[in-house]
């Protein structure tokens, strides 16, 4: 893959991180590994923008020795009418910068322009580090969206996605598009999915074997990477379900705790999201365990073992095309920064896999691997949607129909591809 390649696309975000940059803040951008964030600052930096790679171990070890370094060659820099664009990229690993970048801006707004990008918040979060509360916009980077990547087939015109959020279309070029087989084998990584077929399942498996590892040794986040790695190929296999705690350390032979502090970790590196229980309903016996997915399905394969591939996804389709059409859910919400994403189980097993709330709005989904739906498939829907009215009205069962179909007066069976 060439570099020309890897940065041709665009990504959503690209125009309002562009934007930001014209405005007198700090601009700080997290995301896990390979989400793509050094492209996007390659296609938006300057090309005289000053940059400091913290990943590189020896400008690590220089800035964590002396932090004032930092300082110093900013202050070096000579004054201009335009603003200097200085960018630290894994910034997370010497906290201390956060404070140095505070005090140059507070000195002086419009002589530099900060960019600090991340791929970990636990050595932030631990530190209490300073993330420059009103001075700084705050930006994340997911996997690709189906917007920036588009389906085959192509939907048909005339069908607006109700789960669209109003992101806005990505601009172009997007990415290449590909089927939904190829999106559950080997999930939405840039780089896996420009990779050739043929390597994107090593690449998933490196990505586990080694960034992971790499981020977990060079933070000390873990004592013994045995024992992690015994976790986190039973959190793949338990990705989807609700967390059960005590089942997880019987099969890990660790404890209670430490499996909660194992799947914060796996939050803290952007691996990995919660979907919390929807508890507000006159329904008895909720469940109030949170479900926890990975934040791409390849990953999620890898981390269970499992090869990235075709006969993977045949296996058991369902539950993998339910876990991914949630990541799909989530990443639109996080990049809106309005809305939650939910899901119920009752404990005698009936279950809304997802429930949007915008507002005062509830937007309960079915997801169903059928291609030919029918209202069957929609009876927990119905059922939230006489427990939960008036602020819950409309219900979708989103499954690989080849259009929109009408189930119910309430329920709109919905294709992947019009998402």
């Amino acid at each position: 893959m060439s570099d020309k390649t890897k940065t041709d696309f665009t990504r959503s975000v690209e125009a309002s991180f562009r934007k930001g940059l014209e405005k007198p803040y700090v601009q700080i951008l997290f995301g896990a590994r390979q989400t793509g964030k050094t492209t996007l600052m390659e296609r938006v930096l300057p090309e005289d923008a000053l940059r400091i790679n913290l990943a590189d171990s020896r400008q690590r070890l220089r800035y964590t020795e002396d932090p004032g370094e930092f300082i110093r060659l900013c202050e070096s820099l000579p004054k201009r009418t335009a603003p200097w664009v200085v960018f630290v990229d894994e910034a997370q690993t010497v906290p201390a910068l956060f404070d140095n970048v505070q005090y140059l801006y507070d000195q002086n707004k419009t002589r530099w322009r900060f960019v600090l990008c991340g791929s970990s918040a636990r050595k932030l979060r631990k530190a209490g580090s300073n993330l420059l509360p009103g001075r700084s916009f705050l930006h994340h980077l997911f996997p690709l969206t189906l917007e920036e990547r588009p389906p085959t087939p192509a939907p048909a015109t005339g069908f607006p996605s109700p789960f669209s959020f109003e992101l806005g279309p990505s601009p172009a070029p997007r990415f290449p598009a590909t089927d939904l087989m190829t999106r559950l084998a080997t999930g939405e990584l840039p780089g896996v999915a420009t990779a050739d077929a043929e390597d994107r399942g090593g690449l998933l498996r490196s990505y586990i074997e080694i960034f992971v590892e790499e981020e977990i040794r060079r933070e000390s986040l873990v004592k013994e990477w045995g024992t992690f790695v015994r976790f986190l190929r039973l959190a793949g296999t338990e990705a989807g379900n609700p967390v059960n705690f005590t089942h997880l350390s019987q099969e890990c032979g660790i404890s209670a705790p430490t499996i909660k502090n194992h799947y914060g970790l796996l939050e803290d590196l952007f691996l990995g999201f919660s979907v919390p229980a929807f508890t507000r309903s006159a329904r008895k016996k909720i469940l109030s365990t949170p479900k926890f997915l990975f934040f791409d399905i390849g990953i999620r394969h890898a981390a269970a073992g499992l090869t990235p591939s075709a006969d993977t996804v045949t296996a058991n389709p369902g539950p993998i095309f339910e876990q991914w059409v949630g990541i799909e859910l989530w990443k639109r919400l996080q990049y809106h920064r309005q809305g939650t994403l939910y899901y119920q189980r009752s404990r005698d097993g009936a279950e809304v896999d997802y429930i949007v709330e915008q507002g005062t709005e509830l937007i309960p989904i079915e997801v169903k691997w059928t291609e030919h739906p029918t209202a069957s498939d929609a009876r927990h829907l119905i059922t939230f949607l006489k427990e939960n009215h008036p602020h819950a009205q409309k219900g979708y069962v989103i499954c690989r129909c080849p259009t929109p179909q009408k189930l119910t007066d309430t329920i709109t069976a919905w294709p992947w591809n019009y998402l």
